[in-house]
């Protein structure tokens, strides 16, 4: 299958540098993420896996790429690729999230194609940008068996219920949803119980037990807005309006002060859930959060928040608890492209406190413990599978190689999943794809 012209099969090959079993790449940096740069690195290759990474560990001669970094692949936690043909965000910035909501209903309403070939127009982009992994929220039918974009997609059906006489008919389609052989190995299966405003509290406790007896993750959220907080502590605000303008408001779903914190030790229950967004948690709930660190991921989507206008978000609180935390750019709706490069650019300008390195983990290694696959991704080390981004360097030199990467607005130009490459920049295509044999 050739997505939009530019993406093929894993299983089809564009014969990466050379005919035999292993090849090896070598770049003016390799970033592991599990170690320091490596200036000059070489990264050898066999089948899906990486067989070593250093400097001068080939075993033959390495194709040099050139003043390229070698990344990981990267892991976007959270999207809604049903908006990816959207050529700009709906609404305005700093506008409230429940008067965007409006907006997102009225989109809704009224386009005539909302959901494939967005779909695979917002798989085609987040490739071209170097993503391997994928957070996906689906609100409808997912891609067909026999679709198999070549990245590791993680698919959270969506649930939004606050009417007690629906909760069994939801249910019952998400167990037949569950049992339904779906996707290849490399696709997961998960649920969204969407955000406390729209998914009953009784509900949301039958959701996340569901997801402990299924044994798949869950992705919710929660703690997004001063306007979902007003609401969960005194049932009023802009929030309510908006449901009972659209004929759903339950008062008895919101009898109960409630806080993110009640909903975050339910999802503690589930194997791994993310907490997507999490602007406006407290010292307690991130203190939470951290404890909990080996079942919630904290899913920041930096250019989304930044949209919206809300306030500093807690990266740097969290990061100092300890808390697991990942990066998502949440959907076109709301952002203007699918670039987690260009998320984490935008991370590494606002949080000078962080150290580079780091910023760079919160996109590949900490997505992928939040999507469930940091055994076999994430990093480029021995054994693990080869997802790689490759991106264009700035000429100069700087101390730390990582604000080569992002102190620049250079491309990714090269994406490889699991030892294939799937995309690759025009620019770059033969350099890339011709191995010394064939020059």
């Amino acid at each position: 299958m050739v997505w939009r012209g530019i993406i093929v099969r894993a299983t089809e090959t564009l014969t990466p540098l050379t005919t035999t079993p292993a090849f090896a790449l070598q770049a003016r940096y390799v970033f592991p993420v599990s170690g320091p740069p490596l200036a000059n690195g070489v990264l050898t290759i066999a089948g899906e896996r990486i067989v070593a990474v250093g400097q001068n560990v080939a075993s033959q001669a390495p194709v040099d790429l050139g003043n390229v970094a070698i990344l990981p692949g990267l892991a976007n936690a959270h999207t809604h690729l049903e908006f990816s043909h959207l050529d700009r965000p709906l609404g305005r910035p700093g506008m409230a999230l429940p008067d965007w909501i409006r907006e997102v209903i009225a989109w809704r309403r009224s386009a005539v194609d909302q959901r494939r070939r967005p779909i695979e127009h917002g798989l085609a982009e987040s490739i071209a940008c170097g993503t391997t992994a994928l957070g996906e929220i689906r609100t409808t039918q997912g891609l067909a068996d026999d679709e198999q974009p070549p990245l590791a997609l993680s698919e959270f059906a969506e649930v939004i219920c606050l009417a007690e006489d629906r909760f069994e008919a939801t249910l019952d389609r998400l167990r037949d949803d569950l049992q339904t052989p779906h996707g290849p190995r490399r696709w997961r299966r998960g649920i969204s119980p969407h955000a406390p405003y729209t998914v009953h509290p009784e509900l949301f406790a039958r959701l996340v037990q569901l997801a402990v007896d299924r044994h798949v993750p869950l992705a919710f959220h929660v703690a997004e807005s001063p306007q979902e907080l007003q609401l969960l502590t005194t049932a009023r605000g802009p929030f309510r309006d908006l449901l009972e303008s659209l004929g759903v408001w339950n008062p008895a779903a919101f009898a109960a002060p409630r806080r993110p914190l009640d909903y975050l030790q339910r999802l503690a229950q589930a194997q791994r859930a993310l907490v997507v967004h999490g602007n406006y948690l407290d010292d307690e709930e991130i203190a939470f959060v951290a404890e909990h660190r080996d079942r919630l991921s904290v899913v920041y989507c930096p250019r989304t928040h930044a949209f919206f206008g809300h306030r500093r978000h807690p990266l740097a609180k969290l990061l100092d608890a300890g808390a697991a935390v990942a990066i998502g750019t949440d959907s076109r709706a709301s952002n203007p492209d699918l670039s987690l490069l260009a998320e984490l650019r935008f991370v590494a300008a606002k949080f000078a406190e962080i150290a580079p390195g780091k910023v760079l983990e919160l996109g590949t290694l900490g997505g992928a413990r939040a999507l469930g696959s940091a055994d076999e991704s994430g990093s480029l080390e021995r054994s693990k599978f080869a997802d790689l981004a490759v991106v264009a360097l700035p000429d100069g030199r700087d101390s730390d190689p990582h604000r080569l990467l992002f102190d620049s607005s250079l491309p990714v130009v090269g994406t490889m999943f699991r030892g294939h490459w799937v995309w690759l920049d025009r620019q770059h295509r033969l350099k890339f794809a011709v191995g010394p044999k064939h020059r």
